[in-house]
């Protein structure tokens, strides 16, 4: 498996690097991408035209188009790690799904799959109980909630129709019946916790994720990775993996 590293002198850019370049899974790394140009690296995608077999990117939002454009002007696969997507965005991925195969995820851990299937489970028995979501993460990450808490939001709005987000709280107004509640906290060197509060009038139940090390999204991606090379143009996620 020939990989292109779109974002490889990111944080997660790097971690993914030294599997690959450890040869985990039998994947290769075939081009280090990076918009800085530094270490070796190419300074954007356009200027790789060898072979490979998938790309996965960690780079930035803000490069979706070049990324889109060179995936379907190659008919190459792709990993997407990024998050904080605008509409028109959203729209090119979703675009370029039709032509290859494309795996989008907020969290590339296995681990937040698990958590959202866990949590469903627990709606099925508890269909009216209340949500909140508590998601916190290092004190130099930009966007707030995380994209994973949307992602773990929006799976759970699946069983609850007619429901709305609520990021943080304040102010004098009661909590809504069909509330998801979203908070963000930001401190320390904290690689990432996800809470799922599920509570009724006389129970509550937890489900956590921590996560120890960035290595596990970047092992996320590689499976990923693997599992993409053998489906058909779409769109796909993590759940998609997991249940496969």
């Amino acid at each position: 498996m020939r990989i292109i590293l779109n974002g490889a002198g990111g944080r997660m850019g790097a971690e993914v690097r030294r599997l690959l370049e450890s040869g985990v899974g039998g994947a290769e790394l075939v081009c280090a991408v990076d918009a800085s140009g530094a270490d070796g690296m190419l300074p954007s995608l356009s200027a790789y035209t060898g072979e490979a077999d998938l790309i996965i990117d960690f780079s930035h939002r803000s490069a979706t188009a070049e990324l889109t454009e060179y995936a379907v002007s190659r008919g190459l696969p792709v990993v997407i790690a990024t998050t904080g997507q605008s509409e028109a965005e959203l729209a090119m991925i979703q675009r370029a799904a039709s032509s290859v195969p494309i795996f989008f995820s907020a969290n590339m851990s296995i681990g937040i799959a698990a958590l959202i299937r866990a949590a469903k489970a627990v709606l099925a028995v508890y269909p009216d109980a209340d949500i909140e979501i508590v998601e916190t993460h290092h004190n130099r990450k930009l966007d707030a909630p995380s994209g994973t808490a949307l992602m773990v939001a929006r799976s759970l709005s699946e069983l609850r129709p007619g429901s709305s987000f609520q990021y943080g709280r304040g102010g004098q107004k009661k909590r809504e019946k069909r509330e998801i509640g979203i908070h963000a906290v930001r401190m320390g060197n904290v690689v990432g916790t996800h809470e799922i509060l599920i509570g009724t009038d006389t129970e509550t139940i937890t489900l956590k994720h921590e996560a120890h090390s960035r290595a596990l999204f970047a092992d996320g991606a590689i499976a990923a990775a693997a599992f993409l090379l053998t489906r058909p143009a779409g769109l796909y996620a993590m759940s998609d993996l997991v249940e496969s």
